[in-house]
Protein backbone atom coordinates (compact mmCIF):
# COMPACT_ATOMS: atom_id res chain seq x y z
CA UNK A 1 0.00 0.00 0.00
CA UNK A 2 1.50 3.38 -0.95
CA UNK A 3 1.97 6.12 1.62
CA UNK A 4 -0.41 8.99 0.99
CA UNK A 5 -0.82 12.29 2.71
CA UNK A 6 -3.37 14.78 3.92
CA UNK A 7 -0.85 17.59 3.51
CA UNK A 8 -0.74 19.79 0.42
CA UNK A 9 3.00 20.41 0.23
CA UNK A 10 2.68 22.91 -2.58
CA UNK A 11 0.96 25.52 -0.39
CA UNK A 12 3.22 25.42 2.67
CA UNK A 13 5.57 28.08 4.02
CA UNK A 14 9.28 27.37 3.77
CA UNK A 15 9.67 26.27 7.44
CA UNK A 16 6.68 23.94 7.05
CA UNK A 17 8.02 22.52 3.80
CA UNK A 18 11.40 21.87 5.44
CA UNK A 19 9.65 20.24 8.41
CA UNK A 20 7.69 17.94 6.08
CA UNK A 21 10.88 16.98 4.26
CA UNK A 22 12.65 16.36 7.56
CA UNK A 23 9.84 14.13 8.83
CA UNK A 24 9.73 12.25 5.52
CA UNK A 25 13.45 11.54 5.69
CA UNK A 26 13.41 10.64 9.39
CA UNK A 27 10.44 8.29 9.55
CA UNK A 28 9.85 7.29 5.93
CA UNK A 29 6.55 9.04 5.28
CA UNK A 30 5.98 10.20 1.73
CA UNK A 31 3.89 13.40 1.51
CA UNK A 32 1.95 14.06 -1.68
CA UNK A 33 -0.36 16.90 -2.71
CA UNK A 34 -3.88 16.69 -1.31
CA UNK A 35 -5.45 16.63 -4.78
CA UNK A 36 -4.32 13.03 -5.44
CA UNK A 37 -5.23 11.71 -2.01
CA UNK A 38 -8.63 10.25 -2.92
CA UNK A 39 -7.28 8.54 -6.02
CA UNK A 40 -4.36 7.11 -4.09
CA UNK A 41 -6.59 5.78 -1.33
CA UNK A 42 -8.95 4.23 -3.88
CA UNK A 43 -6.03 2.52 -5.60
CA UNK A 44 -4.68 1.35 -2.25
CA UNK A 45 -8.05 -0.09 -1.23
CA UNK A 46 -8.38 -1.89 -4.56
CA UNK A 47 -4.87 -3.33 -4.22
CA UNK A 48 -5.61 -4.45 -0.68
CA UNK A 49 -8.87 -6.14 -1.70
CA UNK A 50 -7.22 -7.95 -4.60
CA UNK A 51 -4.37 -9.12 -2.40
CA UNK A 52 -6.81 -10.51 0.12
CA UNK A 53 -8.82 -12.27 -2.56
CA UNK A 54 -5.70 -13.80 -4.06
CA UNK A 55 -4.50 -15.21 -0.76
CA UNK A 56 -5.67 -18.69 0.09
CA UNK A 57 -6.02 -18.04 3.79
CA UNK A 58 -8.67 -18.49 6.41
CA UNK A 59 -11.33 -15.84 7.00
CA UNK A 60 -9.94 -15.06 10.43
CA UNK A 61 -6.54 -14.35 8.88
CA UNK A 62 -8.13 -12.08 6.31
CA UNK A 63 -9.92 -10.18 9.06
CA UNK A 64 -6.67 -9.85 10.98
CA UNK A 65 -4.86 -8.52 7.92
CA UNK A 66 -7.69 -6.10 7.22
CA UNK A 67 -7.56 -4.86 10.82
CA UNK A 68 -3.81 -4.37 10.58
CA UNK A 69 -4.13 -2.28 7.42
CA UNK A 70 -6.93 -0.20 8.96
CA UNK A 71 -4.85 0.44 12.09
CA UNK A 72 -1.85 1.55 10.05
CA UNK A 73 -4.00 3.95 8.04
CA UNK A 74 -5.32 5.47 11.28
CA UNK A 75 -1.81 5.87 12.66
CA UNK A 76 -0.76 7.58 9.44
CA UNK A 77 -3.73 9.92 9.63
CA UNK A 78 -2.88 10.82 13.25
CA UNK A 79 0.75 11.54 12.35
CA UNK A 80 -0.24 13.77 9.46
CA UNK A 81 -2.96 15.55 11.42
CA UNK A 82 -0.50 16.44 14.20
CA UNK A 83 2.07 17.55 11.63
CA UNK A 84 -0.41 19.79 9.83
CA UNK A 85 -1.64 21.32 13.10
CA UNK A 86 1.94 22.34 13.90
CA UNK A 87 2.34 24.55 10.81
CA UNK A 88 0.53 27.61 12.18
CA UNK A 89 2.94 27.82 15.14
CA UNK A 90 6.15 27.60 13.11
CA UNK A 91 8.23 30.77 13.25
CA UNK A 92 9.81 32.28 10.15
CA UNK A 93 13.28 31.54 11.53
CA UNK A 94 12.46 27.96 12.54
CA UNK A 95 15.14 25.37 11.79
CA UNK A 96 13.33 22.03 11.56
CA UNK A 97 16.26 20.64 9.61
CA UNK A 98 18.21 20.66 12.90
CA UNK A 99 15.78 18.36 14.73
CA UNK A 100 17.46 15.05 15.50
CA UNK A 101 16.11 12.12 13.49
CA UNK A 102 15.98 9.99 16.65
CA UNK A 103 13.87 12.67 18.35
CA UNK A 104 11.39 12.72 15.45
CA UNK A 105 11.20 8.93 15.30
CA UNK A 106 10.50 8.75 19.02
CA UNK A 107 8.00 11.63 18.83
CA UNK A 108 5.88 10.03 16.10
CA UNK A 109 6.18 6.57 17.60
CA UNK A 110 4.57 7.98 20.75
CA UNK A 111 1.90 10.17 19.15
CA UNK A 112 0.71 7.94 16.32
CA UNK A 113 -2.13 6.58 18.49
CA UNK A 114 -3.37 10.05 19.50
CA UNK A 115 -6.66 10.76 17.74
CA UNK A 116 -8.30 13.17 20.20
CA UNK A 117 -8.43 16.63 18.64
CA UNK A 118 -7.34 18.58 21.72
CA UNK A 119 -4.51 16.20 22.55
CA UNK A 120 -3.33 16.37 18.94
CA UNK A 121 -3.12 20.14 19.27
CA UNK A 122 -0.86 19.77 22.30
CA UNK A 123 1.41 17.32 20.47
CA UNK A 124 1.46 19.67 17.48
CA UNK A 125 2.59 22.55 19.68
CA UNK A 126 5.47 20.43 20.96
CA UNK A 127 6.51 19.61 17.40
CA UNK A 128 6.33 23.27 16.35
CA UNK A 129 8.32 24.45 19.35
CA UNK A 130 10.98 21.81 18.74
CA UNK A 131 11.21 23.00 15.13
CA UNK A 132 11.48 26.60 16.29
CA UNK A 133 14.23 25.73 18.77
CA UNK A 134 15.66 22.23 18.24
CA UNK A 135 16.72 20.53 21.46
CA UNK A 136 14.09 22.28 23.62
CA UNK A 137 12.07 19.19 24.49
CA UNK A 138 13.67 16.13 26.03
CA UNK A 139 12.72 12.56 25.22
CA UNK A 140 11.60 12.32 28.85
CA UNK A 141 8.91 14.92 28.18
CA UNK A 142 7.77 12.97 25.11
CA UNK A 143 7.65 9.76 27.16
CA UNK A 144 5.47 11.52 29.72
CA UNK A 145 3.14 12.90 27.05
CA UNK A 146 2.59 9.37 25.75
CA UNK A 147 1.24 8.31 29.16
CA UNK A 148 -0.83 11.34 30.15
CA UNK A 149 -4.57 11.00 29.68
CA UNK A 150 -6.96 13.74 28.64
CA UNK A 151 -8.37 14.12 32.16
CA UNK A 152 -4.93 14.95 33.57
CA UNK A 153 -4.21 17.29 30.65
CA UNK A 154 -7.41 19.21 31.38
CA UNK A 155 -6.56 19.40 35.09
CA UNK A 156 -3.07 20.74 34.36
CA UNK A 157 -4.57 23.24 31.93
CA UNK A 158 -6.75 24.56 34.77
CA UNK A 159 -3.76 24.68 37.11
CA UNK A 160 -1.74 26.78 34.65
CA UNK A 161 -4.22 29.63 35.07
CA UNK A 162 -2.33 30.33 38.31
CA UNK A 163 1.04 30.70 36.58
CA UNK A 164 2.88 33.97 36.04
CA UNK A 165 5.86 34.97 33.96
CA UNK A 166 8.39 35.47 36.73
CA UNK A 167 11.71 34.87 34.98
CA UNK A 168 9.93 31.92 33.35
CA UNK A 169 6.65 30.10 33.99
CA UNK A 170 6.07 30.30 37.74
CA UNK A 171 2.95 29.20 39.64
CA UNK A 172 2.04 31.47 42.55
CA UNK A 173 -0.07 29.52 45.02
CA UNK A 174 0.82 31.23 48.28
CA UNK A 175 -2.07 29.77 50.28
CA UNK A 176 -3.50 26.67 48.64
CA UNK A 177 -6.42 26.66 51.11
CA UNK A 178 -7.78 29.96 49.79
CA UNK A 179 -11.24 29.55 48.27
CA UNK A 180 -10.05 31.20 45.04
CA UNK A 181 -8.39 27.95 43.99
CA UNK A 182 -11.32 25.73 44.93
CA UNK A 183 -13.71 28.10 43.15
CA UNK A 184 -11.59 27.74 40.00
CA UNK A 185 -11.46 23.94 40.06
CA UNK A 186 -8.10 23.39 41.76
CA UNK A 187 -8.24 21.57 45.09
CA UNK A 188 -5.67 20.24 47.53
CA UNK A 189 -6.15 16.73 46.13
CA UNK A 190 -5.64 18.07 42.60
CA UNK A 191 -2.29 19.54 43.61
CA UNK A 192 -1.29 16.26 45.25
CA UNK A 193 -2.24 14.40 42.06
CA UNK A 194 -0.27 16.73 39.78
CA UNK A 195 2.70 16.23 42.08
CA UNK A 196 2.31 12.44 41.97
CA UNK A 197 2.38 12.31 38.16
CA UNK A 198 5.44 14.57 37.91
CA UNK A 199 4.10 17.89 36.62
CA UNK A 200 4.62 19.95 39.78
CA UNK A 201 6.46 19.85 43.07
CA UNK A 202 4.01 20.44 45.94
CA UNK A 203 6.22 21.27 48.92
CA UNK A 204 4.53 21.12 52.30
CA UNK A 205 4.91 22.67 54.79
CA UNK A 206 7.98 24.77 53.88
CA UNK A 207 6.96 26.18 50.53
CA UNK A 208 9.32 27.81 48.03
CA UNK A 209 11.19 31.09 47.86
CA UNK A 210 12.57 32.68 44.72
CA UNK A 211 15.82 34.65 44.81
CA UNK A 212 15.78 37.78 42.68
CA UNK A 213 19.21 39.26 41.94
CA UNK A 214 17.94 42.78 41.20
CA UNK A 215 16.00 45.23 43.37
CA UNK A 216 13.16 45.73 40.91
CA UNK A 217 11.56 43.25 38.56
CA UNK A 218 8.49 43.21 36.32
CA UNK A 219 6.37 40.08 36.43
CA UNK A 220 3.33 39.31 34.28
CA UNK A 221 0.06 37.49 34.74
CA UNK A 222 -1.20 36.58 31.28
CA UNK A 223 -0.10 39.91 29.88
CA UNK A 224 -0.84 42.15 32.88
CA UNK A 225 2.27 43.66 34.39
CA UNK A 226 3.13 44.02 38.07
CA UNK A 227 6.46 45.60 39.06
CA UNK A 228 8.03 44.44 42.32
CA UNK A 229 10.48 46.55 44.33
CA UNK A 230 12.45 44.33 46.70
CA UNK A 231 14.46 46.91 48.68
CA UNK A 232 12.60 45.95 51.86
CA UNK A 233 12.84 42.19 51.32
CA UNK A 234 15.55 40.25 53.13
CA UNK A 235 18.16 39.04 50.62
CA UNK A 236 15.65 39.59 47.81
CA UNK A 237 13.96 36.28 48.65
CA UNK A 238 10.32 36.28 47.58
CA UNK A 239 7.87 33.73 49.02
CA UNK A 240 6.11 32.23 45.99
CA UNK A 241 3.98 29.61 47.70
CA UNK A 242 3.93 25.85 47.86
CA UNK A 243 4.18 24.85 44.21
CA UNK A 244 6.89 24.78 41.55
CA UNK A 245 6.79 23.34 38.06
CA UNK A 246 8.98 20.38 37.23
CA UNK A 247 11.00 20.38 33.99
CA UNK A 248 8.27 18.34 32.31
CA UNK A 249 5.62 20.67 33.70
CA UNK A 250 7.52 23.68 32.37
CA UNK A 251 7.85 22.09 28.92
CA UNK A 252 4.13 21.44 28.71
CA UNK A 253 3.28 24.90 30.08
CA UNK A 254 5.28 26.49 27.27
CA UNK A 255 3.20 24.78 24.60
CA UNK A 256 -0.22 24.60 26.21
CA UNK A 257 -0.31 28.13 27.66
CA UNK A 258 1.92 30.36 25.50
CA UNK A 259 0.05 33.42 26.85
CA UNK A 260 2.07 33.05 30.06
CA UNK A 261 5.00 34.46 28.10
CA UNK A 262 3.13 37.20 26.23
CA UNK A 263 3.41 40.76 27.52
CA UNK A 264 0.78 43.45 27.11
CA UNK A 265 -2.13 41.33 25.88
CA UNK A 266 -4.30 40.00 28.68
CA UNK A 267 -5.01 36.35 27.90
CA UNK A 268 -8.33 34.55 28.31
CA UNK A 269 -6.85 32.58 31.20
CA UNK A 270 -6.64 35.75 33.33
CA UNK A 271 -8.59 35.60 36.62
CA UNK A 272 -9.04 39.10 38.04
CA UNK A 273 -9.86 38.00 41.60
CA UNK A 274 -6.74 35.86 41.71
CA UNK A 275 -4.57 38.70 40.36
CA UNK A 276 -5.63 40.98 43.23
CA UNK A 277 -5.13 38.15 45.70
CA UNK A 278 -1.47 37.93 44.65
CA UNK A 279 -1.10 41.72 44.83
CA UNK A 280 -2.27 41.58 48.45
CA UNK A 281 0.07 38.70 49.31
CA UNK A 282 3.08 40.56 47.92
CA UNK A 283 2.10 43.70 49.75
CA UNK A 284 2.08 41.76 53.01
CA UNK A 285 5.65 40.65 52.26
CA UNK A 286 6.59 44.37 52.27
CA UNK A 287 7.18 44.29 48.56
CA UNK A 288 6.45 47.70 47.04
CA UNK A 289 4.11 47.43 44.09
CA UNK A 290 4.12 50.01 41.33
CA UNK A 291 0.79 48.84 39.88
CA UNK A 292 -1.66 51.73 40.47
CA UNK A 293 -4.32 49.39 41.80
CA UNK A 294 -1.95 48.16 44.49
CA UNK A 295 -1.24 51.69 45.70
CA UNK A 296 -4.92 52.51 45.70
CA UNK A 297 -6.10 49.48 47.65
CA UNK A 298 -3.26 48.54 49.95
CA UNK A 299 -1.21 51.69 50.67
CA UNK A 300 -3.17 52.63 53.78
CA UNK A 301 -0.39 53.87 56.08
Amino acid sequence: MPNVSLVDVGKLSKPATVLVEKISNAIGIVYEPRRIKQKAIAEAEASKTKALMDLEIEDIQKRALNRLVTEEIKKQENIESITEKSFSSLEDNATPEDIEDDWLSNFFDKCKLISDEEMQKLWAQILANEANSPGKFSKRTIEFMATVDKKDAILFDKFLRFCWYFGGAQPLIINYENEIFENNDISFSDLMHLDSIGLINFNLPQGFRKEVMIDEIAIFYYGRQLTLNLNNVNKNMVAIGFVNLTKIGTDIAIVSHPNIFKIGIVGKEYIDEYYHYIVEKFYKQKIILSEPIANKIYNKT
